[in-house]
C-alpha cells in the first residue's frame, strides 16, 4: 500500500498530503497517526517556515473512516472502546495541526466533510478552489459532532450558525463557505499558482515574529486588554534580538525589500 500521507520539504514549505485518494482520504487511525508524525518531522526540521495540508487527487478529506469503524465494531472491541479509539487518534491529528508554532494553511480542492471539515479550520488560513465544498454532517451517519467542531466552528462563524449547519448537515459550496469565513480565499482559477502566491511571503517572511504574532493572537483571543498588551511586550522584547528584526529595520532604512531568513 502507497503512504497514508506524503511529507515534502522545500524552499521553506512543509507540505502534508493526505494520499488515500480511493477512500476520499478519510481519516483512518493509519492516516490519522501519519499526519501526527508528519507534524512532529516538520517541527523537528531546521527548513521549514510554514505547513500546508492538503489532500490527494481532488478531495481534501472526507472525515472519519466509516469503513474503519464499522470493522472494529464488528471485531473483539466493546463498541465504546472503538468509537473512543478513533475519535483520539482523529482528534489528536487535528489538534496537532491547530496547535502546531508555524503559520499553517489548508489547501482544499473537493471537499471537506465532518473531521476533515475540522482539519481545514483547524488551520490558520484556509485557502479553496472553486470545486470546493465543506460541511458538518455528522448527522448524516446519526453522530453528535467531535474532533473539535464545537471549539473550531463557533469561533469561525459564531455560535448560532454553527448550530445551524450542525443540525442541518448543509454541504457548503466554495463561494458560500468564503461568505461565512470558512475559507479565507476562494481561486475560481489557476488554484495551485494563487495559492503559491499566497504561501510564498509566508515562507520567506521574518519565521519567528509570524510564529510570535499567532501565539499572541491565540492568547489574546480570551485575554484582557491589559493581559494581551502585557504579553505582546514580553515577546516583542524577544523578537527585537532576532536577525530578521535587524535585517528588516535595515532593509526599511535603506528603502528595499527584506530578505530574512527566519531566524
Amino acid at each position: 500500500m502507497s503512504d497514508p500521507v506524503l511529507l515534502d520539504i522545500e524552499e521553506g514549505v512543509a507540505t502534508i498530503t493526505l494520499n488515500r485518494p480511493d477512500n476520499r482520504n478519510a481519516l483512518s487511525e493509519e492516516m490519522s497517526g501519519a499526519i501526527v508524525d508528519a507534524v512532529d518531522e516538520v517541527e523537528d526540521s531546521d527548513e521549514a517556515r510554514c505547513l500546508v495540508v492538503t489532500g490527494k487527487e481532488g478531495t481534501f478529506c472526507a472525515g472519519g473512516d466509516v469503513n474503519s469503524m464499522v470493522e472494529l465494531m464488528s471485531g473483539t472491541a466493546e463498541l465504546h472502546e472503538a468509537v473512543e479509539g478513533i475519535q483520539h487518534d482523529t482528534s489528536r491529528a487535528i489538534q496537532r495541526v491547530a496547535e502546531f508554532h508555524l503559520p499553517t494553511i489548508a489547501k482544499v480542492d473537493g471537499t471537506a466533510y465532518g473531521a476533515g471539515a475540522n482539519l481545514a479550520i483547524a488551520a490558520d488560513v484556509t485557502l479553496a478552489s472553486a470545486d470546493a465544498k465543506i460541511s458538518f454532517g455528522f448527522r448524516q451517519v446519526g453522530l453528535a459532532i467531535d474532533t473539535g467542531t464545537s471549539y473550531l466552528l463557533p469561533r469561525q462563524v459564531g455560535a448560532s450558525k454553527a448550530k445551524e449547519l450542525v443540525f442541518t448537515g448543509e454541504l457548503l459550496d466554495a463561494e458560500e463557505a468564503g461568505d461565512l469565513g470558512l475559507f479565507n480565499h476562494v481561486y475560481e482559477e489557476d488554484f495551485e499558482q494563487q495559492v503559491e502566491e499566497f504561501i510564498e511571503p509566508i515562507a520567506t517572511g521574518p519565521t519567528v515574529a509570524l510564529r510570535t504574532s499567532k501565539k499572541l493572537i491565540e492568547q489574546g483571543f480570551n485575554a484582557s486588554l491589559k493581559d494581551a498588551l502585557d504579553n505582546e511586550a514580553a515577546a516583542q522584547a524577544a523578537v527585537f534580538a532576532t536577525d530578521d528584526h535587524v535585517e528588516g529595520a535595515n532593509a526599511f532604512m535603506e528603502g528595499r525589500q527584506p530578505e530574512f531568513e527566519g531566524k
